[in-house]
């Protein structure tokens, strides 16, 4: 199979979605590999790192997507990119399409064979392509709300730890999942007093026992959230429904409730977001303030440190790149169900239900989709 890896256009993404040894196991199992100049370069990898490792550099986008059977990346394709997809191709690629229409339609209408990393699944019910980026996002949560916190950048002025005779800051993590366990482990590190909201009784019982002691777990509900918004510096939004749209848990009303010049950083935007106030930003102008409340709700987090974000992220997504391309994504799909779970989208039709419900999108089931 010929794959293709361009560089990522959209603003503030550096990461990469072949690394060189990932082209380099991909060549070893009969493959050619061809990457866009340059595009390992915000990574921290060279063009030469990539021809040494097999694959062949070209100039331009548009003859990756003109040759590559698959094409491989990190974020979803932007309109650009989306123009020269077309059937027959296999796009393997974060695509959060539950909450962007216009992206699933552009889709829809080329034809690709979409499979999407965050709704691939594994043996314990986990997201396995989603939960190295989780993972990434959750530690920077915190950092990225202390540095709003700051005064200078609109923040509240509290300093994460506090100091002798002096409280901490008091960060509420909604969702303790993968993301709200990483951001509660920065946030008790740096310590602030932490309060981390979820429905599940058996989750709270492994943070209490992981943590021991060291933060609160507490039953998520409206009540709750509600009660913990007056005295919170900080409040991380966590929550995660794979593939759909995110609940959204605060409202604009509520901010009122809030203290002026407290951060809510919302993990979850690239689903939507779980703030009613949430809108996505970018590295580059990452925070807004409403009703005196700062928002940081950049779209790529993890987009920050791409050279961790790329190495986490192609050490999960090469043995499913490598089944794709061995077997065709048919004979892939067929011998995993959770790559199947993947999928997304195959000539012109939608094929994941929560996506479906989100858009009022009919759907067509995976297992017949591997019939068309």
């Amino acid at each position: 199979m010929l794959i293709g890896c361009p560089r990522e256009i959209k603003p503030q993404e550096f990461r990469v979605g072949l690394t060189p040894n990932a082209a380099r196991e991909a060549v070893a199992h009969g493959h050619e590999v061809i990457v866009e100049t340059g595009a390992g370069a915000g990574a921290g990898f060279e063009d030469a790192d990539y021809a040494a490792a097999g694959a062949r550099i070209v100039d331009t986008p548009e003859e990756i997507f003109a040759r590559a059977e698959m094409v491989v990346k990190v974020k979803e394709p932007q309109p650009a990119e989306r123009r020269q997809l077309r059937a027959g191709q296999v796009l393997f690629t974060y695509l959060h399409l539950a909450p962007d229409p216009e992206q699933t339609r552009d889709l829809l209408d080329s034809g690709v064979t979409a499979i999407a990393y965050e709704t691939v699944t594994d043996r314990a019910g986990g997201l396995p392509l989603l939960a190295p980026m989780s993972e990434v996002a959750g530690r920077l949560a915190p950092q990225m709300g202390a540095w709003a916190l700051q005064k200078a950048n609109g923040g509240r002025g509290v300093l994460m730890g506090g100091v002798p005779g002096v409280r901490p800051a008091n960060v509420v993590v909604i969702g303790g999942g993968v993301v709200g366990t990483a951001a509660a482990r920065v946030a008790v590190g740096m310590g602030a007093n932490v309060t981390v909201l979820d429905r599940s009784i058996a989750r709270m019982s492994y943070l209490d026992d992981v943590f021991m002691g060291r933060l609160t777990t507490q039953f998520s509900d409206a009540a709750a959230i509600e009660g913990l918004l007056e005295r919170a510096d900080m409040i991380v939004g966590a929550v995660l429904i794979p593939g759909a749209a995110a609940p959204r848990l605060v409202s604009r009303a509520q901010l009122a409730a809030m203290q002026p010049g407290a951060v809510l950083v919302d993990v979850a935007i690239d689903q939507g977001g779980c703030f009613e106030t949430s809108r996505a930003t970018t590295h580059q102008d990452p925070v807004y303030s409403v009703d005196g409340i700062q928002h940081y709700c950049v779209a790529n987090m993890p987009g920050a440190v791409p050279r961790s974000s790329t190495l986490a992220l192609g050490n999960a997504t090469m043995p499913f790149m490598l089944a794709l391309a061995d077997k065709g994504w048919r004979q892939a799909c067929e011998d995993d169900p959770h790559l199947l779970e993947g999928l997304n989208t195959h000539a012109g039709n939608l094929t994941y239900y929560a996506v479906g419900k989100a858009l009022g999108i009919d759907v067509l089931s995976p297992a017949k989709a591997l019939k068309v």
